[in-house]
Formats: C-alpha cells, sequence, structure tokens
C-alpha cells in the first residue's frame, strides 16, 4: 500500500487505537506490522477471525492468556546457547502452561470459532519440560529439592550457619567482650559472619577485620574462633552455585532441544492475542463487520470516522454502482475532506480485517490500490509549489493507477488559474474513469459539477448547509450538486446590498463595468498624497538611514532621486528620500571655502601643491 495513502489517512494513528486491547507484547507487535492487504481472500480470513473472537468475548467466555508474555528475547539466547536463569526459565514455564490452557479452551470453542480453534493444532504443550521447571524452580530460586546433591550441600549449609550463630551468639555473652562490643547484633559482611567493635577495641578482639564504617568508629571482625566455619561456608556456597548451574543448564538444554516448537507456540501466542484484541476493539466500538467484494462497490451505511470522538454526523455514501465516479462540492468547512479520509480510512480498516463504526448493509471493496491527493503537499525542499506538488503525486497516481484502485483526490484541479484548473481536473478525471478507477472528489469548479451532471458514470454530490446558521450540517446529499453560497455568506457578514446586486448581475449577464474614473479627479488624488523629496547641496552632512552611518553629500540628486553619498572615503548611491539632512554645507564650512576638497585625499592635495611650486620629483614620479 502506497506509503502516503497510510499518512494522509492516519492508518498508524488507527493501529495505535488497537494495541492498548493486546495483552502481551507479542499482540502489539503483530499490531505494529499489520497493513491492509489487497487479496480479498487474505481479507475475508482476517474478519472471520475478528468475528469468531467476538463471538466468544459476547457469550461471556474469560479467554485463558495466562502467564503470556514476550519470550521472544529468551528464545533468542537459546538459540546462542546462553544458560537461562532461573527467574528466565520460569517465565518460559508460565508460558507453556499459558499455551497448554489456550489449546484445551480453545479445542472446546470448535463449534463457536472454528477457524480460531483450528490454531491450537499448532500449539505444542511441552508438560514434561513445564513441569520440571516448576518443580526445579520455587520463587526465581532453585529449589532444594531439585537434586539429591544440591539437597545435600544446602543441609551442611545450614549446619554450618547454625554452628556459625551459636558461637557468635556466645562471643555477645561472653562479658569480657561485652565494652568492646558497639552492637549486640550477628552481621553479614561480604559472605562473611561478623560482630560490630567498637574501632578503639579493634586490636584486642582476635579474628579478621571484614570491613570498617564509614566513619570509622565501627570495625566488622570476623573472630578467630569462627574463620574456619567461614571458610567451610563459602566453600560450600560455591559448591552450590556450581549444582545449580547444571540444573539450569540442563533445563535449558531441553527447552533448546523444542526450540522449534517453542517459536511456533509464540507465533501462535500472538496470533490470538491479536485476533482478541481485533474482537474486544469491535465490542468497545460496536462495530460491525461488512460484507466485501472485489467489484469496486462502497456503500456506506451511518460510517463514522473512527478517529473522531463526540457527537460526530454518520456518513451515507454509495459508489461504484450506478456511478464510478463522484464530485463532491459545498461550502469550505463543510465536511467535504472529512467525507474523503472517512471512506478511505474505513476501507483501509476493512482490508485490515478490523470493525468499523457502520450499521448493517454497509459493503466495502478490496481494492488493489488507493491512492489520495489530500491537503497541502507542499515541498520546501524540492522548491515545489502547492499546485506543483499535488500534479507531481497525481503524475505518480496516473502511472499507477488501474481498474481496481480508489482515488481519492481533495480540491482537484485547485491551486492555479480556475479555468485552467477546471479543464486539467475534467481531463485528468477522463483519464482516470477510462482506466476503470473508483473516484471520488471535491471540487469548488462549476465546470467540474456541469461535466458530471452530463456524464453517465458521473454522479455530483453536496455537503448540506444550514441557510439560516450558515453552520455546516456535515451530511452528504448524493444526486445533488452544493453551492459555494458565496453571496449568502457576503449577505449575513454585512457587505452591502448594492455590491451583492451587482455581483449576481455579473454572474448571469458578465457584463462589467469598465466606464474610467476622472483624470483630474485621480491625479488630485495621487497628487495629494505625494510627499515632497528633500533637496541637497554638495557638502551637506547627511544620514544614511540604510547604512545608519553619516556621510558628506558629493553629487546633488539626479532625475531618478539619487544623490552619491561620501561615507568612511567609499562613495554611495542611494535613494534621496532614504537620506536625512543633518547640518547644511553653509552652517558646516566659512564662506569661500572649497567644498570640492573634501572628497580630495591629503596626499592628492599634497601633490598638487607639489606641483604648483614647482617639485622635480613629483614631475620625474608622473613622467616615469
Amino acid at each position: 500500500m502506497n506509503d502516503m495513502t497510510l499518512e494522509k489517512l492516519q492508518y498508524n494513528t488507527l493501529k495505535e487505537q488497537l494495541k492498548p486491547f493486546c495483552v502481551s507484547g507479542l499482540g502489539q507487535q503483530l499490531v505494529d506490522k499489520l497493513q491492509p492487504s489487497n487479496h480479498i481472500q487474505i481479507v475475508t480470513t482476517r474478519l472471520q477471525e475478528t468475528s469468531e473472537a467476538q463471538i466468544l468475548l459476547n457469550q461471556g467466555s474469560h479467554i485463558p492468556f495466562v502467564g503470556v508474555s514476550d519470550v521472544g528475547q529468551l528464545l533468542a539466547k537459546l538459540d546462542k546457547g546462553i544458560i537461562l536463569e532461573a527467574s528466565e526459565l520460569l517465565c518460559i514455564a508460565d508460558f507453556l502452561r499459558g499455551c497448554r490452557v489456550m489449546k484445551k479452551f480453545m479445542e472446546s470453542q470448535v463449534h463457536l470459532a472454528p477457524m480460531l480453534t483450528s490454531y491450537a493444532q499448532s500449539l505444542t504443550p511441552l508438560l514434561a519440560i513445564e513441569e520440571d521447571i516448576t518443580y526445579a524452580i520455587k520463587g526465581s530460586r532453585i529449589a532444594t529439592e531439585a537434586s539429591k546433591e544440591l539437597k545435600r550441600i544446602r543441609r551442611l549449609m545450614d549446619d554450618v550457619h547454625q554452628r556459625l550463630k551459636d558461637r557468635l551468639t556466645k562471643f555477645l555473652a561472653n562479658t569480657t567482650n561485652k565494652n568492646m562490643i558497639q552492637e549486640a547484633l550477628i552481621i553479614q559482611k561480604q559472605d562473611r559472619y561478623t560482630i560490630p567493635i567498637k574501632a578503639a577495641y579493634k586490636n584486642q578482639v582476635a579474628g579478621a577485620i571484614v570491613e570498617t564504617s564509614t566513619k570509622g568508629a565501627t570495625v566488622f571482625i570476623e573472630p578467630q574462633s569462627v574463620t574456619k566455619l567461614n571458610v567451610e561456608l563459602v566453600l560450600l556456597k560455591s559448591e552450590e552455585e556450581a549444582e545449580e548451574y547444571q540444573i539450569k543448564a540442563a533445563l535449558t538444554g531441553a527447552l533448546f532441544e523444542q526450540l522449534h516448537a517453542l517459536r511456533i507456540n509464540v507465533d501462535t501466542m500472538a496470533q490470538y492475542d491479536f485476533a482478541f484484541a481485533k474482537g474486544k476493539y469491535s465490542k468497545a466500538m460496536d462495530g460491525i463487520l461488512p460484507k466485501v467484494n472485489r467489484t469496486g462497490y462502497v456503500r456506506i451505511i451511518n460510517g463514522q470516522h473512527p478517529l473522531l470522538t463526540g457527537d460526530v454526523e454518520p456518513l451515507q455514501f454509495e459508489v461504484g454502482k450506478e456511478a464510478r465516479s463522484l464530485m463532491i462540492t459545498g461550502p469550505n468547512a463543510g465536511g467535504k475532506t472529512v467525507v474523503l479520509k472517512t471512506i478511505g480510512l474505513l476501507t483501509l480498516a476493512v482490508m485490515s480485517g478490523l470493525p468499523i463504526k457502520a450499521t448493517e448493509g454497509t459493503e466495502i471493496a478490496v481494492f488493489e490500490r488507493i491512492f489520495v491527493d489530500i491537503g497541502d503537499n507542499q515541498s520546501m525542499e524540492n522548491a515545489l509549489s502547492t499546485f506543483s506538488s499535488h500534479m507531481k503525486n497525481i503524475g505518480q497516481i496516473l502511472q499507477q493507477a488501474n481498474a481496481n484502485t480508489l482515488l481519492l483526490f481533495d480540491e482537484i484541479g485547485s491551486g492555479t488559474e480556475p479555468n485552467e484548473g477546471a479543464a486539467l481536473a475534467i481531463a485528468l478525471l477522463e483519464t482516470l474513469y477510462a482506466k476503470g478507477c473508483i473516484t471520488v472528489a471535491t471540487t469548488h469548479y462549476g465546470e467540474i459539477k456541469a461535466y458530471a451532471e452530463q456524464h453517465p458514470d458521473f454522479i455530483n454530490a453536496a455537503m448540506a448547509f444550514d441557510a439560516e446558521t450558515l453552520a455546516p450540517l456535515y451530511q452528504l446529499i448524493t444526486g445533488k450538486s452544493g453551492e459555494s453560497n458565496a453571496l449568502f455568506i457576503a449577505e449575513k457578514m454585512q457587505i452591502p446590498t448594492q455590491v451583492l446586486q451587482k455581483a449576481a448581475h455579473y454572474m448571469e449577464t458578465k457584463a462589467y463595468n469598465f466606464t474610467q474614473l476622472d483624470e483630474r479627479k485621480v491625479k488630485t488624488t495621487r497628487d495629494e498624497h505625494i510627499k515632497e523629496v528633500p533637496s541637497f547641496t554638495q557638502g551637506d552632512r547627511v544620514y544614511v538611514t540604510a547604512l545608519q552611518q553619516t556621510g558628506i553629500i558629493y553629487q546633488e540628486m539626479n532625475d531618478q532621486g539619487e544623490v552619491v553619498v561620501l561615507v568612511n572615503e567609499v562613495y554611495h548611491t542611494v535613494l534621496a528620500k532614504r537620506v536625512t539632512l543633518e547640518i547644511e554645507a553653509k552652517d558646516l564650512y566659512p564662506e569661500g571655502y572649497d567644498i570640492a576638497s573634501l572628497f580630495i585625499s591629503y596626499e592628492a592635495r599634497k601633490e598638487a601643491y607639489d606641483l604648483q611650486r614647482g617639485s622635480k620629483k613629483v614631475w620625474r614620479r608622473l613622467n616615469k
């Protein structure tokens, strides 16, 4: 399916509505992968799944999704030969129990849900492995009964623990040690049993310092009397870990041998989660599963856009039987675009096996291709105008459209000169009709309305409009062309009656008024608004707005209204009206001052003076 179609019709947003009805990540992954199918057999199967799931839910059945979770990562570990931890093994055991319970439940529902029941044949219970894991692991810990060796090791550990506690209790009870003890407690530090001793007495207690408190006031000492027992306990702990590893390895190996069956179980449970999510979604929205066809016939009765909330006006729509192309007209903000999006998204939903909000009798065609041209596709990156981007999109549609294609066009031919736009739109509609496409388009062009009225396989439809309140009614009326209601709306907005009467007259006769206004009156009016442009003389000090700097007028205003200004020894030609006079030359310089000298550099003036006094050095330099 075309990516732009899915994006413009908000297909992914629709899928997000379905996700919360899944009980696990398994079903949600299938929702993420869901795409509309253009094969009617697949669509029929998907709808049947949804129907059977809804039937089971409606009869009040509790769907036993026991222990179902996304165990895909655990299977990936198995595939790599990684030994699973106790909690991970227990997770797979819970999953196997869920598969076993689901298989039993579905096999009892064969008369109500034959298709969903058939999926249960793919579930392999693996009861022996499930029981081995649940026997060997209790509360995410390897159970003592998991093996005789583990039972022996833990019995010895319990014995050592008890002897350790007895000796340490005796140490605490000894009055000789009372003053040295910070707290009468037996505390484990680094897997060793210790007594908290005051730091001042650390050298008076026979034993090893295991740890020191943060402030240094307490040291945790392992008394010498229990050192051997602690060492013995550490060795037993190592033996325990080795035996637990062997048990986990054996259980992991048993699962690895059934890896293929486990993967099929995961896929099947994911399919069940997805199917019942569709059923719950349908039940929540009180949706229907419409009849489908391959003929291009679409009939929507009381249809509602699935993403709209609140009081939504239901859509009545039909195309593909009496006419294969439908032109929707009417005022702006009247709901024309919503109609297109509703038709498109309901079609995509059904092709995905999802329910829709509509009334029985609704029928949806399964199209091979669906294309839309909705909204502003203007591209800043490719420097395309709105019209150009629409034409680029429609050009691609023309290349790919066939007899099993649904086309949805919003304001076809707009964005350019109306006569050209209408002619182009009609030519496009003719071409697509010749290909056998089902086309639904919105328009304001009267030429397209007239064309649809005359073409035997085209039909007009209008969006209803309240004449009193100016409010759109969001109702599609097939067989009638709508008006833009421009004059009516203008009247309601207090446009003078004289203007409206002229507009109505021009609409009927095209006899426009070309009377020219009195030239003298116009000239006088213009003259009143002409501002006097200031004049400047050479040497005036001025402020140049564009440069935001002060300069000296070099050349007075020419015929184009420009002056030349010297700013920081650079000459700039600027409009006189962009220059502000600060001080006139007559106020800046004494009478008889050589203004021209302002524009000659010191070096040039010195050279002229030297020439006048007959400097041979200057003459030689000039003659080189």
